[in-house]
């Protein structure tokens, strides 16, 4: 499918890798400009080595979303490189605080806002005004499906990506009479940096393998995936390439899952 974005010029947060590594090759596949953007400069280094097929259309700007400084920073060197932004993907995070609410201290608690839910704030409001000016956009947010089904043992990282969705619905309302169409994709369990990490740290608890804490997680925390497996990461930029383009010229303030059923409800 030809998604029309050619020459489009996206930002994509957490691109080092995973979903947002995924997601800027999918919109560099389709044609268009991508400035990714990752905390730690190696990382987004060998991120863009990986697309060199794409070199001439990546841009790459190591940037703190949690720092003000930082996107300040980010969003003037992506002005005076490519000018105003037509797509901004909002992908990068952190799990953030975990163990049950009485376990979790307050710095915890702060970290885990103020890298998964302000992060996006702070990147979306220095990109907003020229991503308004084109009369034609495209925001995407990842949230999760925590956000909707949430888990007593990740209540902060939970409560973070449903204030996304919240956000997310509220932009949609406010911009999109000027052509700015804002979405949200919830993924679970998908096989990233992130969930390897916290298989890690499953199987050296059970004293299992890696592949038998995947599976154990499946079984016991994530019953209605009924696929049994984590997800691609690019079974998810799939969906966010999709919502960047022309083709979802009628998709605003919706929230796609792409969790292989694990949210139990409609």
């Amino acid at each position: 499918m030809d998604l029309n974005i050619r020459d489009r010029k996206a930002l994509v947060t957490g691109a080092s890798s995973g979903i947002g590594l995924e997601t800027a090759r999918q919109l560099l596949a389709e044609g268009a400009v991508v400035v990714m953007t990752g905390p730690e400069p190696d990382e987004l280094k060998a991120a863009v080595d990986e697309l060199a097929e794409f070199k001439e259309r990546i841009y790459a700007h190591d940037a703190d979303i949690a720092d003000d400084e930082s996107v300040d920073e980010l969003a003037a060197s992506v002005a005076a490189e490519v000018g105003d932004l037509d797509i901004l993907v909002n992908v990068a995070g952190i799990h953030g605080a975990g163990g049950l609410f009485h376990e979790i201290s307050q710095e915890g608690w702060d970290r885990t806002i103020d890298v998964d839910l302000m992060g996006p704030v702070r990147v979306t409001r220095a990109f907003l005004p020229g991503l308004r000016r084109g009369g034609w956009g495209r925001i995407v947010f990842v949230s999760s499906e925590d956000a909707v089904q949430p888990y007593d043992d990740e209540l902060p990282y939970c409560a973070a990506k449903a204030g996304m969705l919240s956000l997310a619905k509220g932009l949609s309302r406010t911009y999109a009479s000027e052509g700015l169409l804002v979405n949200t994709v919830s993924p679970a369990f998908i096989a990233t940096p992130m969930t390897d990490e916290m298989m890690n740290e499953r199987a050296q608890q059970k004293g299992t393998s890696f592949d038998e804490a995947i599976a154990s997680f499946l079984r016991e925390e994530r019953p209605f995936m009924e696929l049994g497996r984590r997800g691609r990461p690019e079974e998810v930029a799939k969906v966010i390439a999709f919502l960047c383009s022309d083709a979802a010229s009628f998709v605003n303030g919706s929230n796609y899952r792409v969790d292989a059923g694990s949210v139990a409800t409609i």
